[in-house]
């Protein structure tokens, strides 16, 4: 897939947010301290939406280490799941979830369009509406060779979309991480004030720039208070 930077066009894989200018805002009465995103050890695949871009990537539903999980499988290609959620970061601030990958991508720079590929990647988007320009998103990815919790420009979409390397090549393939972000700090660090609430949420195993395969597992994903 060719992939347009342009005005006024997301490009490739980066069309994921595209999608999000057609979001309507969805309010969640939930109480607790717990907010879900997606309880794929219960619902599965339950309001997530498929955005294929490039090639394929498949997801499925499947038991490992006794859970259920979601095992995603890219073969030079980029598809992503999406579920919108609207979410007020002023009350669950923090993104929860748990993932792992079972082989490393030989990437040498992913601040680079030819090396913009992670065995596992979670979005979190800020929809701009009818002003795509004004669409926001945080990637946090389970990166190759970048430092930990570093954060760059995406090679495609620009400071619309930053990248932060959560995990590298240092950590163990075949191993459950359970990870934690403050979103809200996030959005404030990286795009300033304003930026109270996100519209959707994304998972993205994607090989399609450097021609390569992953398999990687996503767990459980909820917002939280604390």
């Amino acid at each position: 897939m060719k992939k347009n930077d342009g005005p006024g066009k997301m490009p490739g894989k980066q069309g994921i947010l595209c999608c999000v200018s057609l979001l309507c805002c969805l309010s969640n009465a939930v109480a607790g301290d717990r907010l879900p995103v997606s309880d794929f050890s219960g619902s599965g695949l339950t309001g997530w939406s498929t955005k294929v871009f490039s090639g394929t990537t498949s997801y499925r539903e499947v038991r490992l280490d006794g859970k259920k999980v979601i095992r995603a499988e890219s073969h030079a290609g980029a598809a992503g799941l999406v579920k919108k959620i609207h979410v007020d970061l002023e009350k669950y601030p923090y993104l929860n979830w748990s993932w792992r990958i079972d082989n490393r991508l030989d990437l040498k720079n992913e601040k680079r369009k030819s090396g913009d590929d992670f065995a596992a990647r979670i979005y979190v988007v800020v929809d701009g509406g009818l002003w795509l320009w004004r669409t926001r998103a945080v990637n946090y990815v389970w990166a190759s060779g970048m430092p930990g919790d570093e954060a760059w420009a995406n090679p495609f979409a620009g400071r619309r979309s930053m990248m932060i390397a959560v995990r590298n090549g240092q950590d163990k393939i075949s191993t459950w991480y359970a990870e934690k972000r403050n979103v809200y700090a996030d959005l404030k660090r990286l795009f300033g004030d304003g930026y109270r609430f996100i519209d959707a949420v994304a998972i993205m195993t994607d090989t399609d720039n450097s021609h390569g395969q992953a398999v990687s597992y996503y767990g459980d994903i909820y917002f939280s208070a604390e």
